[in-house]
């Protein structure tokens, strides 16, 4: 298991971080196996799309805060103001998992890795399980 520490640089963006994690695949020596991809804060979330065309980011975070809209009277905002951010991190999810072949994700022809910060700009840290066949 490995941390990959990230800073986000907006209140809310996706990061491709699939280069990362390959990189550590890479460095380890499972060439055959799965990648677990886990986010230790609970206002960000990990998932997979296209990052190819940028477009695809910019309409899921405008498609996701028209669904959960920053203010909307949330409990939670009494305390720290950002409870959409620990909405919408709890329906996307923190982690994903993907197989690895020949030292590298097993991705789709257009899919990304991605880390979703919701509640940024943050450092934050990410978990990296490579587990053997």
């Amino acid at each position: 298991m490995v941390e990959l520490r990230i800073s986000s640089t907006k209140q809310e963006e996706l990061i491709d971080i699939t280069s990362e994690v390959n990189k550590l695949i890479k460095d380890s020596s499972v060439a055959n196996g799965l990648c677990n991809v886990f986010t230790t804060h609970s206002t960000s979330a990990v998932l997979i799309n296209e990052n190819y065309d940028s477009n695809v980011c910019k309409d899921f975070l405008k498609a996701i805060n028209e669904a959960i809209p920053k203010q909307s009277n949330y409990l939670h905002d009494q305390i720290d103001n950002n409870a959409s951010a620990h909405i919408k991190a709890a329906l996307i999810g923190p982690q994903e998992s993907i197989p690895i072949r020949d030292k590298c994700l097993k991705l789709g022809t257009w899919q990304s890795l991605m880390f979703a910060d919701f509640d940024g700009p943050k450092k934050r840290i990410i978990v990296i399980s490579i587990l053997n066949d």
